[in-house]
């Protein structure tokens, strides 16, 4: 394999995590809503790229189930799944729970100059209306949780369960009251931590996470469209 190729390899698997990264956030934050149709030849064009990175993208996407691929058909954006979320849910308990057990038994909190710093913005998200941002600082949360247990990789398994809801927790979070539902539950949990309360941190996190079972409801309600039949 000479330079040239090696060189025209790299470029590619760039440009497929370049569009990747980017259509996923994009069907994540709901500015592709589930059910759209996309092209390889649009990606393509608006990318300035061949086909090739773009159908590589999709395959990735395809196999996180955010995107359906249908043969000499446009590809969809793949509609929300109950059943997905449902293991999701089932999921991120199991591991949380674990996790905050781990948590208590350490001493001290060495990040709790970054719980604080966390929970300051998600009051300035919530004041604010900053949907994604606040978002994005969930995540944060709850990977400082796993930091504090020293199971930094169990967050990676909290990530990929949460990919499955995460349009459907944007939809309740467009709404004042589901972020500040989060933002009351994370300061509890971050107290509870605090006093090492191990029982009661269990009890919180089970009660954040079936949230999801009303914020199923709702937007089952709300946007019928966007789930699978």
């Amino acid at each position: 394999m000479n330079i040239q190729t090696i060189q025209r390899n790299f470029e590619r698997l760039t440009a497929a995590d370049d569009i990747f990264e980017q259509l996923r956030s994009e069907i994540v934050s709901l500015r592709l809503k589930p059910g759209t149709r996309i092209s390889e030849v649009e990606i393509a064009n608006q990318f300035d790229v061949s086909r090739q990175p773009v159908r590589e993208a999709f395959i990735r996407l395809s196999k996180m189930n955010l995107l359906e691929i249908r043969p000499q058909k446009a590809t969809l954006v793949r509609k929300i799944s109950e059943r997905e979320i449902l293991h999701a849910r089932f999921l991120r308990v199991a591991v949380e729970v674990e996790v905050i057990r781990l948590a208590c038994k350490i001493e001290g909190n060495p990040f709790q100059t970054g719980f604080e710093e966390n929970l300051k913005a998600q009051e300035n998200a919530l004041s604010a209306g900053q949907v994604l941002e606040f978002h994005d600082l969930d995540y944060d949360f709850h990977n400082l949780i796993c930091a504090t247990a020293q199971c930094e990789f169990a967050f990676d398994t909290i990530a990929d369960s949460k990919t499955h809801v995460d349009r459907l927790c944007l939809i309740s979070l467009s709404t004042e009251r589901g972020m500040f539902e989060i933002f009351q539950d994370h300061q509890q949990l971050y107290q509870m931590l605090q006093r090492k309360d191990a029982v009661e941190m269990e009890r919180l996190i089970r009660l954040h996470i079936c949230r999801l079972d009303q914020t199923l409801a709702d937007a089952r309600e709300r946007h019928p469209e966007y789930f699978q039949t």
